[in-house]
């Protein structure tokens, strides 16, 4: 029986400056910072999940700023946009709202669905759709109160190297159920109710370069850590290697790059961001691995001081 995941679990992308990224997601598009840690692999850098009220799967999309990366290209073998979910009857006040705070977009329509799509100040490309699947965030910020807050990911456009390979994938492998095709689009639904759509390239799309402005990887829903040992031994029975079990303190992940070139990862949907703070004060404090720790002097004294504020235009 092939397995099949709930939908996305996170996205994560490269950016430059920490403020900036901060002032985007938080500021704009009204998200939760909801954990401000390091990546693990380079303490060095910043690592910052945004999303609902508690950052559950599904609705976080994290970062490393890096403000001396070199500027990336969006192509084949990533993600190409990221999908944000919204209430029903919202798009007109995110659309009013780009405006106000001069984010150019558009608006496009593709599988009977109107988008708004727009860039961050990086160059990802984003954009929202309404849906009634999903919880509403219960999250108010600035000037996005919850009844139009993004709700998490509607889902994600994935451009392949091997969009066949990519394909097979994301339907035979990951689970998900291939519903449609448009323009050049194939259409995949997930079982789950919250970043479950996911729309591929058939085309192939010329080979993209890592950097600011890129999405390093995309990451698959496991509902538990057992649950997640049988994804690793279902990914390398189909002929993947995935990486070993790697905790990453708010999830168990896994890794392997599909034939198109596109990183997946598994991720557990527990322990979640609050093993470590109440939920009351996510995001507002560094917090560190305890293996890092006894270097949290050096560590802090390296990286930018950022802060969640409010924007002048919503000030008012």
């Amino acid at each position: 029986m092939t397995k099949k995941t709930a939908g996305i679990h996170h996205i994560t992308a490269f950016v430059k400056d920490a403020q900036a990224n901060v002032d985007f997601y938080a500021g704009v598009l009204g998200l939760r910072l909801v954990k401000k840690t390091i990546n693990f692999d380079a303490p060095e850098v910043y690592h910052l999940y945004f999303g609902n009220e508690s950052g559950s799967p599904g609705t976080a999309i994290t970062f490393f700023p890096w403000a001396t990366s070199r500027k990336g290209r969006i192509g084949g073998g990533q993600v190409g946009i990221i999908t944000f979910a919204v209430p029903q009857g919202a798009l007109p006040f995110w659309k009013e709202r780009l405006r106000k705070l001069d984010v150019s977009f558009r608006e496009t329509e593709r599988f009977s669905e109107t988008y708004i799509q727009f860039q961050d100040i990086d160059g990802l490309e984003l954009e929202l759709v309404e849906r009634a699947e999903g919880a509403d965030s219960k999250w108010s910020f600035g000037g996005v109160p919850a009844d139009k807050a993004i709700k998490g990911f509607g889902g994600a456009v994935l451009y392949s190297l091997n969009p066949e390979s990519t394909m097979h994938t994301v339907e035979h492998v990951m689970g998900l159920t291939r519903t449609a095709e448009e323009d050049g689009l194939v259409r995949f639904v997930s079982e789950g109710d919250i970043g479950n759509v996911v729309d591929i390239k058939k085309d192939e799309v010329p080979h993209g370069s890592g950097g600011s402005g890129t999405v390093h990887h995309i990451a698959w829903r496991a509902k538990d850590f057992e649950d997640h040992e049988d994804w690793r031994d279902h990914v390398q029975t189909n002929g993947f290697e995935p990486t070993p079990v790697i905790d990453r303190q708010y999830f168990n992940a896994i890794y392997f790059r599909e034939a198109g070139g596109i990183l997946f990862e598994i991720a557990t949907d527990p322990p979640g961001f609050t093993r470590d703070e109440p939920f009351e004060a996510l995001g507002e404090e560094l917090v560190l691995p305890e293996w890092y720790e006894p270097h949290r002097a050096t560590i802090q004294k390296g990286l930018p001081p950022i802060e969640v504020r409010v924007l002048e235009a919503d000030k008012q």
